[in-house]
């Protein structure tokens, strides 16, 4: 038995120094076993914190996980955070590309700030009672009319809760090195609460990271944080202008910091420099 734990400490080294597809599953395996611990951790003393669900639990939630980063061989370099110094509830938009970026989210999380999720996420293990003591609003993407009135019960509980929210319109993980075209649901639900918009792009990770060719390597990510778009006085109507309108700034943006050369939409994917 002794032989077999020496053969196996001498083995994960070498297939981490050797095969970057060992590196990929181990990382992944790593990152969602650690999460796991964390949330095991972040349950008792999120209950000891508010007894029970509450936006404030957010703050256990960044404290645990602001630290993952470096096990995992990231870096954030962070620019724009002034902007979330806005006071009262605000919509924070932004791309969606693997479920790393939930350690970019934990790294610029503003208090009482919490999210929309799926609400598959409330069944996974730990990190989805976590979710639910953190106060995560869960919508179920396959219906629109729940997810309308999710967000009208959303837009009535940041107000008076006096919340952050933080949606990814694009509705779903996308690794396609471009935007894809956002969903409405958070653009209804900031000009409902007449809260603004800010606008936080992850530049891409297709240096370090890559689904399909099983990578995993270390990297840098680019976060930037923008301005935030006023929504005082729009209706339903400027919901379709104002989606129209992130989009293009965000995607130009997100083209800019991964370094890619602008693009048509018919052109296919991004070219690097």
């Amino acid at each position: 038995m002794d032989a077999l734990w020496v053969f196996l400490m001498l083995l994960v080294p070498l297939l981490l120094w050797t095969s970057s597809t060992f590196v990929f599953y181990f990382k992944k395996c790593f990152y969602v076993a650690y999460m796991m611990v964390l949330g095991a951790i972040a349950i008792p003393l999120s209950i000891l914190k508010c007894g029970g669900r509450d936006v404030e639990n957010m703050r256990v939630v960044r404290a645990l996980v602001r630290h993952v980063k470096y096990f995992l061989g990231l870096r954030f370099d962070v620019s724009g955070l002034e902007h979330l110094q806005t006071e009262g509830p605000y919509v924070i938009i932004s791309n969606h590309q693997s479920s790393l970026d939930v350690l970019g989210l934990m790294e610029v999380l503003p208090d009482r700030c919490t999210m929309i999720a799926k609400k598959e996420l409330v069944y996974a293990g730990t990190v989805g009672i976590v979710s639910w003591l953190g106060g995560i609003v869960f919508i179920n993407r396959n219906k629109t009319s729940d997810a309308k009135s999710v967000m009208a019960d959303a837009a009535k509980t940041m107000l008076d809760d006096q919340i952050r929210l933080w949606v990814f319109p694009e509705g779903t993980r996308n690794q396609r090195g471009d935007l894809l075209p956002f969903k409405k649901g958070a653009f209804h639900l900031a000009v409902q609460a007449q809260a603004p918009i800010i606008p936080i792009v992850f530049s891409s990770y297709s240096n370090f990271y890559l689904r399909k060719e099983k990578l995993f390597n270390s990297g840098t990510i680019k976060l930037k944080i923008l301005p935030k778009i006023e929504t005082k006085g729009m209706t339903s109507d400027d919901v379709a202008g104002l989606s129209d309108k992130s989009y293009d700034l965000m995607r130009s943006v997100f083209l800019s910091i991964s370094g890619f050369a602008p693009i048509t939409q018919s052109n296919g994917p991004p070219s690097h420099h």
